[in-house]
């Protein structure tokens, strides 16, 4: 499944939403990238971790942990098929038990790559890398299957992370129109959106 079908595929399965919606910055969006909707698709779930590793497979790194909770199946599937161990960031840390805020077995100084859904403004990236590297864990690349444009690239960059991503958002927009699955306005009013509000 190349880059274009991947895209459609995506749309086929109600993963591409146009509407009035409100991410986590606050913003109101006209597009909703929802990729919860992957885990009943395997065929669409490999297909995007197999491009996700594509972007990644040079890169020095020891371990890949998916930030919480849509990139986890993303994460485990990469640690699957490619046999990389994998850590867990948990979103709530127990208040029993171990107390651990990242699961798995790491030692300090190892390097993670970090695995997310989307990027818009990088927050939940920094909510996940923070933990890691209080456990002295290295975190030097962050791969994506969407860059929303819309100002994480920057973001991440400022603090020396780098950015990979399988798609644009321009590319999306620019593959849905090309196929007729939207018309040159929401087009149009979705570029126009992703200008106005950097993040």
């Amino acid at each position: 499944m190349d880059k274009k079908e991947l895209i459609l595929k995506l749309a086929d399965i109600n993963a591409i939403k146009f509407g009035e919606f409100t991410l986590k910055s606050g913003i109101q969006s006209p597009i909703y990238i929802d990729l919860r909707v992957i885990v009943s698709f395997p065929e669409v779930l490999r297909a995007v971790s197999d491009e996700m590793w594509k972007k990644v497979e040079d890169l020095d790194f020891d371990m890949v942990c998916g930030v919480p909770y849509t990139a986890l199946p993303i994460a485990t599937a990469i640690s699957l098929d490619h046999d990389i161990p994998m850590v867990m960031r948990r979103k709530e840390v127990k208040k029993y038990g171990t107390k651990q805020a990242i699961e798995g077995i790491f030692e300090p100084g190892q390097t993670c790559l970090i695995v997310e859904d989307l990027v818009t403004s990088g927050s939940s990236v920094f909510e996940t890398i923070e933990p890691l590297e209080a456990q002295d864990i290295k975190v030097r690349d962050v791969v994506v299957l969407l860059d929303r444009e819309q100002g994480g690239r920057q973001n991440l960059a400022e603090k020396n992370y780098n950015l990979h991503s399988v798609i644009t958002m321009q590319e999306l927009l620019d593959t849905l129109l090309e196929a007729n699955k939207i018309g040159e306005a929401m087009h149009d009013k979705v570029m126009e959106f992703i200008k106005q509000s950097q993040t």
